[in-house]
């Protein structure tokens, strides 16, 4: 007679957990006298216990929704098992700027994370913190043979860097373009209290055994083209110059005194120039920037009083609801459905009269329209009004032949697929975050290979191990398809 087989046991999924482990905050009185960190980070036993939280998904949605496909997943892992070094390598891998990231990324990865469904989604951009802090993260990326092709990237923000990391990492000599003396494009904007220029500069250092070359200060302008860079030896240009210029608000008064854009503002202060702006200030907009400027704006003026000024209602802010929740935390006075109509004053910003408002019918975009109500004006007093609405490309340096694509938002980008150009070698490409900006910018570079591996007569294959060792570049098992929101 047989023995009877035993039945295996179910396995059991891991108990999943909705409670996340605390994300400790500056207190409030404290963190606005000065540009001190806001968010503190986890402690090592902090760390492991969130992570232990990941039940670590056969399909790995965290990894789907993040625009780099940074693996989540695994350095969650590798916490949960205390490999600090491990989770590091696995975190700077795949992401050059890690350091910034860990600090600034809008996780677009905890919006797809399941525990979310039960409760709060899993620390993932912390973790990767956590991941650097407690592992060995001062890595150097390794090139690849040497292609002895030059390429030219044409701005120094994230997606410059990116794609100089992408395509140095393969071996090509890649020469970036700055018209700033710093680099990091529209990161240089972001406070303090959130990322220094240090943490860019921390992760600029991992690519220093890569033929990349840093040219701060030089503009590439009307009379040296971005296409004009392929007849000086260049066989390929990315062009990603970003939004560096501000939107106006085109009402009167806004050329007075004391009205000034957001963009130079933020800069000046995260250049550590002195600026003074008045116990009252006012600033105009909903976004990222605007909610950069009202906080700026309370620990300059000495604790005074700043109001944010948005045309539509809270649901419809595009801000990150982590800065919003920040901001209203720190005092800040909100008033929606309010628009200025007119800047006042007598060779300085005095007041802004504004006017109430009322959402009517959705716009092209899908969000209500905001209607003026008459006889609502008013005016609230200010030493400074600070616009913050927008921003738009630089185009000064782009001629017609490119024919690029202006996205909504405002950045240049290649028509083609591969976001190549309407001239063969050069592409362009930006987003509308740092992250989404590093992935397009990923995926132009990967063109850019294809199309430079052509001319050599030879298949272009995926990134190699940026550190030099294991496998290529390859997605997580259970990888399906991106979430892009």
């Amino acid at each position: 007679m047989a023995t009877p087989v035993p039945a295996k046991a179910p396995v059991t999924p891991p108990r999943l957990n909705p409670v996340r482990v605390p994300i400790v905050e500056e207190p409030i009185g404290a963190r606005t006298e000065d540009f001190r960190e806001v968010l503190h980070a986890y402690s090592k036993e902090e760390a492991v216990l969130e992570a232990k939280r990941c039940i670590q998904c056969r399909r790995p949605w965290c990894v789907e929704a993040c625009p780099i496909t940074q693996d989540a997943r695994e350095y969650i892992r590798l916490i949960a098992i205390e490999d600090f070094d491990g989770a590091a390598r696995v975190t700077i891998r795949d992401d050059p700027l890690a350091t910034s990231l860990c600090k600034v990324c809008y996780h677009y990865c905890e919006d797809a994370c399941v525990v979310k469904k039960k409760g709060v989604p899993i620390a993932i951009r912390h973790l990767k913190r956590a991941a650097l802090d407690f592992g060995t993260h001062d890595v150097v990326y390794v090139p690849s043979k040497p292609r002895d092709q030059r390429i030219a990237v044409i701005g120094g923000g994230p997606a410059g860097m990116m794609a100089a990391w992408e395509l140095g990492v393969r071996g090509y000599a890649v020469t970036v373009f700055e018209q700033e003396d710093r680099f990091g494009g529209l990161m240089q904007t972001i406070p303090a209290y959130r990322m220094t220029d240090a943490d860019v500069e921390v992760d600029r250092a991992r690519f220093r055994d890569l033929d990349v070359t840093w040219v701060r200060d030089t503009k590439i302008g009307p009379e040296n083209p971005p296409e004009g860079l392929l007849a000086k030896g260049y066989q390929a240009v990315f062009i990603s110059i970003g939004t560096s210029l501000h939107r106006t608000l085109g009402v009167p008064g806004e050329e007075l005194p004391g009205v000034m854009p957001a963009l130079p503002m933020l800069k000046e202060v995260n250049a550590g120039r002195p600026m003074s702006l008045g116990p009252k200030v006012v600033v105009i907009g909903g976004g990222d920037v605007a909610m950069d400027s009202v906080r700026t704006a309370l620990r300059l003026s000495g604790h005074g009083e700043v109001t944010l000024l948005y045309r539509r209602s809270r649901q419809e802010m595009p801000a990150d609801p982590e800065e919003i929740h920040g901001a209203e935390q720190e005092g800040i006075k909100f008033r929606f459905l309010t628009a200025p109509v007119q800047f006042v004053g007598n060779g300085h910003v005095t007041g802004v009269v504004v006017q109430s408002m009322e959402l009517g019918p959705p716009d092209a975009g899908g969000r209500r329209s905001p209607v003026p109500v008459s006889g609502s004006e008013e005016t609230i007093p200010c030493d400074t009004a600070i616009v913050a609405v927008g921003q738009r490309a630089d185009l000064s340096a782009v001629d017609a032949p490119l024919d690029l694509r202006i996205t909504s938002q405002g950045w240049p980008e290649g028509k083609a697929p591969g976001f190549a150009t309407a001239v063969p070698g050069v592409f362009a490409a930006g987003g509308r975050s740092v992250v989404y900006a590093m992935g397009a910018a990923s995926q132009a570079a990967e063109a850019i290979d294809a199309y430079l591996c052509k001319q050599r007569g030879v298949t272009s294959a995926p990134r190699p191990n940026s550190l030099g060792e294991g496998e290529p570049f390859h997605l997580p098992a259970g990888y399906t398809a991106p979430i892009r929101s």
